[in-house]
C-alpha cells in the first residue's frame, strides 16, 4: 500500500501519514514547490534539498511544449533531466488549458489548444495526458480534469464536472500498470451538490489519491472554506488528500485541520522574487500578525525604505543561510539595484519557512496539539 497514516488528531481532523513513491518515502503532511519548467525559480536541486524539500511539481503543459517529450526520453526522464534525486509530481494540464480560454476548446474528447509561442495546434486527451506523465516519469500524475474559474454559473460548472469524470473513468483501466500513483481530481467549484456528486463519482474509481481541484481560483474565502471543511475529511480516509493551489501560510495550517495532506502554491518563491518575504514573530502584541502552527508570522516587504539601515537579519529565528548571512538593508540594497542574487536569497529563505512550517505542523500532529 502507497500511503498508511501513523496517526490522526484528537483536536481537529489532522492526520500525520507516509507517503510511499518510485523515488522515497515522504511525511504528510507536505508541501510541494513549483518546478514549473523542471525548475523552481532561482534555486538548483541540490539547494531545494538541503532546505528539505522531499518532492516538487512540475508542469506537464509547459514541460510538453518545450523541451518536449523527445528531449526528455533522451534525458532517460524528468528526475535525470533536471537532476532532481526525489520525487515529482505532475499535473495534468488541465489548469494551463484553462487558463487559455481564448485559444483553446474543449470536448468530450478532450481538448485542442493552440501553443502561443509556435502558433502550432495541439490535442491533449486523458490517454494522452496519461502518457505523456509515464514519459516525464513523476512519481505521482494527474488525470486530466476541466477546471473552472469564479464566477461560473452552475450549468457550465456541472459540465466541467460531468466532462472530469468521463475522462476519470476513461483512464482507469490503466490504473494499476504502472508504478506511478495517479490522483483523481474532484471539482464543482463552490457548489456544494456539485461538489458531493463529483466526490461520488471520483472516488469510486481505483485511484491512488484524491484531489480537491478547482479552488483558490478567485472565489473569496468565504466561498473555498466551506468547501474546504466540508470535502476534505470526505475524502477516502486510506488515501493522500491533495488541496492543489493553497496557499498563504495560515492557510495552510487551516487545510491541515480539515483533513489535507497536500499542498502546492507558488505564493512563497513568487512573492519572493518580488520582495514579500515571511518571518516568525514571537511577540503576539506585534501588529498584522497571522497564526501559523505554533507561531505568530508576519509579512515583510523588503523593498520598503525602512529597511535602508536595518542590518538586522531578515529573520532571528530562521537559520537558513539568508539570514545567518545576510542583513535587511543588504537584501533591500539587491532588489533595488535588480541584483539578481535578490531574487536567490529571499527564495532560499521563503521556501525555508515553508518547509519549516510544514515540518513544524507534522510535529504538532505527533504530539496531539494541532
Amino acid at each position: 500500500m502507497s500511503f498508511k497514516i501513523l496517526k490522526k488528531s484528537t483536536k481537529s481532523q489532522a492526520r500525520l501519514g507516509l507517503l510511499k513513491t518510485t523515488h522515497g518515502v515522504i511525511e504528510t503532511p507536505f508541501f510541494m514547490p513549483i518546478a514549473t519548467r523542471g525548475s523552481v525559480k532561482a534555486v538548483t536541486p541540490e539547494e531545494l534539498k538541503a532546505l528539505g524539500a522531499r518532492i516538487v511539481l512540475a508542469n506537464t503543459y509547459h514541460l510538453y511544449l518545450r523541451p518536449g517529450l523527445e528531449i526528455i526520453k533522451r534525458a532517460g526522464d524528468l528526475h535525470r533531466f533536471m537532476n532532481w534525486p526525489g520525487p515529482i509530481l505532475t499535473d495534468s494540464g488541465g489548469y494551463q488549458v484553462f487558463s487559455l480560454a481564448h485559444a483553446r476548446k474543449i470536448t468530450d474528447s478532450g481538448v485542442e489548444f493552440t501553443d502561443e509561442n509556435s502558433g502550432q495546434r495541439h490535442k491533449l486527451t486523458p490517454a494522452r495526458a496519461m502518457e505523456i506523465q509515464k514519459i516525464l516519469g513523476s512519481d505521482i500524475r494527474m488525470a486530466l480534469d476541466e477546471c473552472c474559474g469564479y464566477p461560473v454559473t452552475k450549468a457550465i460548472a456541472e459540465k466541467a464536472v460531468n466532462r472530469t469524470t468521463l475522462w476519470a473513468k476513461g483512464i482507469s483501466k490503466f490504473l494499476k500498470i504502472s508504478k506511478q500513483l495517479t490522483f483523481g481530481i474532484i471539482q464543482g467549484s463552490t457548489f456544494r451538490d456539485l461538489r458531493q456528486k463529483s466526490l461520488d463519482e471520483i472516488t469510486a474509481l481505483p485511484f491512488d489519491g484524491f484531489a480537491l481541484g478547482g479552488l483558490a481560483v478567485g472565489e473569496p474565502e468565504s466561498k473555498m472554506w466551506p468547501i474546504v471543511k466540508e470535502f476534505g475529511p470526505k475524502l477516502p480516509d486510506n488515501k493522500p488528500r491533495y488541496l492543489m493551489g493553497l496557499g498563504k501560510p495560515h492557510q495552510l495550517v487551516q487545510a491541515v485541520k480539515y483533513g489535507l495532506d497536500m499542498f502546492d502554491c507558488v505564493i512563497p518563491t513568487r512573492n519572493a522574487r518580488h520582495g514579500l518575504l515571511y518571518v516568525w514573530r514571537k511577540n503576539p502584541k506585534s501588529k498584522n500578525l497571522r497564526f501559523a502552527g505554533n507561531s505568530f508570522y508576519s509579512e515583510v516587504r523588503i523593498k520598503q525604505a525602512k529597511y535602508k539601515n536595518d542590518f538586522k537579519p531578515l529573520d532571528k529565528y530562521c537559520q537558513c543561510s539568508t539570514c545567518q548571512n545576510y542583513s535587511r538593508a543588504y537584501l533591500r540594497h539587491l532588489f533595488m539595484a535588480n541584483e539578481p542574487l535578490a531574487l536567490r536569497l529571499a527564495t532560499i529563505h521563503n521556501l525555508t519557512f515553508y518547509l519549516y512550517l510544514m515540518k513544524t505542523i507534522r510535529c504538532q500532529v505527533k504530539l496531539g496539539r494541532l
